[in-house]
């Protein structure tokens, strides 16, 4: 009845998906059909095959050295705000880490590095290799699907970064399919922070959120195809032509971090005003007479609209009320916050299996705040396709969301 279940709550997200299709006689069903058939068979295979996730966590660690080789430039820079031993005896009150210092100017070094590789022809490489394997499975481009699997190591805008060059030349459908897959995955950099967070309250924590990130890839790519459809063609892979380009190694990494302060300035900016525009929101609702017993918040809104789709994805019924409330969070504030709530629940709150299918379906950056950082970020990659990407945000929230809550109805289906 699980797997039944699972496949009902597919096709249901799936379903939702083409209801708000721009354009249904366009989708490239052979994008959609391969993207869930992908997901399905690495759920299976990493679940089920041990040292397949033996092999993804060692390639997650390469990401954790490069964050803390950031943290060595950041720590020395900002001191205690940058990753810096604390010079104070830490309270317990809330938490050191500052986002803008420490985890963000790991956006400086990814643009660094993309611009370094791009300079010796490394990207354009791996790019014709996703093009010439993905074209004949999937049916996307190289460029796309660089942009879409590395979102597995990096964050939804570093991912961008690799492929930065192409960005004016793809598709709007293409362009949407690479910003629904940020949306539906997390950063390399805290897959050990979730892992961490969730192994008291669910075993092999780590295992299942590194299976998480890596399924929510085709996923989004299968939701994007149906939202916004596209058809790939040859010119996103095409060669690119660099007017002036860096004549040294030294003249591309000077480039690559000048342009990644302008990136880096435009993602904070819009995080800003985002989360400020939820806290006015809520400060509204908050005004309005309390519902139930309670004050209304966006968070508590999203929940209401969340428990159909608590319910199909496989959560027990007994805890929709708690996984519906979990999703709210996800969506108005982050999964970090949502991931925290899940740990410290009672454990009469929710069972193992729901709490399970939960970690799948909160792993991802979908969020309105999230929205800001992309659409910054890219903005400042591909000034000339800013119009879309404006237009497209929301939207690839949404694509987003349902990516990841269709990785909660597969862990449903075979647990």
């Amino acid at each position: 009845m699980n797997f039944l279940h699972g496949l009902f709550g597919l096709a249901c997200l799936l379903g939702l998906a083409l209801l708000f299709s721009e354009n249904r006689r366009a989708i490239p069903w052979r994008v959609v059909v391969a993207g869930v058939a992908l997901q399905f068979a690495l759920a299976v295979l990493f679940l089920k095959f041990p040292p397949a996730s033996a092999f993804m966590a060692g390639l997650a660690s390469a990401v954790g050295a490069l964050d803390h080789a950031t943290e060595a430039g950041t720590s020395f820079v900002f001191g205690y705000l940058g990753g810096a031993p604390l010079p104070f005896e830490p309270n317990g009150k809330g938490s050191p880490l500052v986002f803008a210092f420490h985890v963000f100017p790991l956006i400086l070094v990814i643009c660094a590095l993309s611009a370094l590789l791009f300079h010796w022809g490394i990207i354009q490489k791996v790019v014709a290799a996703m093009a010439f394997v993905l074209r004949r499975s999937v049916g996307v481009g190289g460029a796309l699907g660089t942009g879409a699997a590395v979102n597995f190591f990096v964050g939804m805008v570093e991912s961008p970064i690799l492929i930065r060059p192409y960005l004016a030349q793809m598709q709007r459908g293409e362009l949407f399919a690479l910003m629904s897959a940020g949306m539906a995955g997390i950063a390399g950099s805290v897959m050990v922070i979730y892992g961490h967070i969730l192994g008291a309250v669910i075993p092999e924590a780590f295992s299942h959120v590194l299976t998480a990130a890596l399924i929510s890839a085709p996923a989004a790519l299968a939701v994007a195809a149906i939202l916004v459809p596209f058809a790939p063609g040859d010119e996103a892979d095409a060669p690119i032509v660099i007017a002036d380009p860096p004549r040294n190694a030294l003249e591309a990494l000077a480039r690559g971090t000048s342009d990644g302060v302008v990136i880096l300035a435009n993602v904070l900016a819009h995080l800003i005003v985002l989360l400020a525009l939820v806290a006015l929101v809520n400060a509204m609702l908050g005004a309005l007479p309390e519902l139930w017993g309670a004050p209304l918040s966006l968070q508590r809104i999203l929940s209401w609209l969340f428990r159909p789709l608590a319910f199909v994805i496989g959560i027990d019924p007994p805890d929709l009320d708690a996984a519906s409330r979990l999703l709210g969070i996800k969506i108005a504030l982050n999964e970090f916050v949502a991931y925290i709530d899940l740990a410290t629940a009672p454990a009469s709150v929710m069972s193992p299996r729901s709490r399970l299918i939960m970690l799948y379906a909160l792993c991802g950056f979908a969020n309105f705040g999230s929205v800001g950082i992309l659409v910054g970020g890219l903005s400042a990659m591909a000034p000339e396709r800013k119009h879309d990407i404006v237009a497209l945000g929301l939207r690839a929230l949404v694509a987003g969301a349902l990516a990841s809550l269709m990785g909660g109805a597969t862990i449903g289906a075979l647990n």
